[in-house]
Formats: C-alpha cells, sequence, structure tokens
C-alpha cells in the first residue's frame, strides 16, 4: 500500500490547548464544545467536521464523474456529535448532508452511495461510528 500523503499535528493542552500542523498552516487555539463566551477557538470535532465534508465533496463529485454526470453545485455539511454514555464512554455520532442540485433522487442516492465507498473517511468510520446519511437534491 502506497501513502500519498501524510499530515502531522501536535496537540498541547488537550481540548483546553493547542493545535499546531506541522507546516504551520494549521495554528489555533482549542476549547471544550459550548463552552461559554468562547467563540474564538476551535474543537477536535468541528476539525474532524471539516475534513469529513471536504474529503465526501470531493469522493462525491468523483462518484458523479465516473458516472458521466459533470453537476455544479455539489455540498456536503458534516455535523459531528460528540456523545457520552458514562463518566468514561464517549463516542462520536456523525451526520452527512450530500446536496446534490438537479439530480433525480434514485442518481443522487446512487452518487452518494459511491462516495461513501470512495472518501476514506468514511471507510475509517465504517462500523466504528454512528452515521447517518441524508441526500438533497433541490
Amino acid at each position: 500500500m502506497e501513502i500519498k500523503y501524510r499530515a502531522e499535528a501536535t496537540a498541547v493542552g488537550g481540548r483546553e490547548g493547542h493545535v499546531t500542523s506541522s507546516d504551520g498552516v494549521l495554528d489555533m487555539d482549542l476549547r471544550l464544545p459550548g463552552k461559554d463566551g468562547e467563540t474564538a477557538a476551535t474543537n477536535p470535532e468541528q476539525l474532524f467536521a471539516a475534513g469529513y465534508a471536504a474529503c465526501f465533496c470531493s469522493a462525491l463529485n468523483r462518484a458523479a464523474l465516473e458516472m458521466r454526470h459533470r453537476i455544479e453545485g455539489i455540498s456536503v455539511t458534516v455535523s459531528v456529535g460528540l456523545g457520552q454514555n458514562d463518566p468514561k464512554d464517549y463516542f462520536l455520532d456523525v451526520e452527512i448532508t450530500a446536496r446534490i442540485p438537479g439530480v433525480e433522487p434514485e442518481l443522487a442516492r446512487e452518487m452518494v452511495t459511491a462516495a461513501e465507498n470512495l472518501c476514506p473517511y468514511s471507510k475509517a468510520t465504517r462500523n466504528n461510528v454512528n452515521t447517518e446519511v441524508k441526500v438533497e437534491t433541490a
């Protein structure tokens, strides 16, 4: 298996700390989700949601092209929830909304299924993270 790209980031201080990528492009403070008055910082769930949304959107565009459709305006929103069953048992919950304008719902669903098989984030979370995928065509 050939690695095409490797990203590296270092966190100091955990959820109340700072994260920096090895190339310096990512350099930001972290705060607990929903902490009152803290809007100038992000959290791991937002970072995961952003990465997953970008990756899934690329996979969806590729799936559309492989099915011989060029579609303008495809977008993907990913919502990542942090849940807790008990004090020591945390879990993630993912909701993906794929918007594919101007496509029949059945074709859009086929494209999303293909994207789920292409996207490395989907592969990594499959059978590990509760994931719901919604498709919008309007």
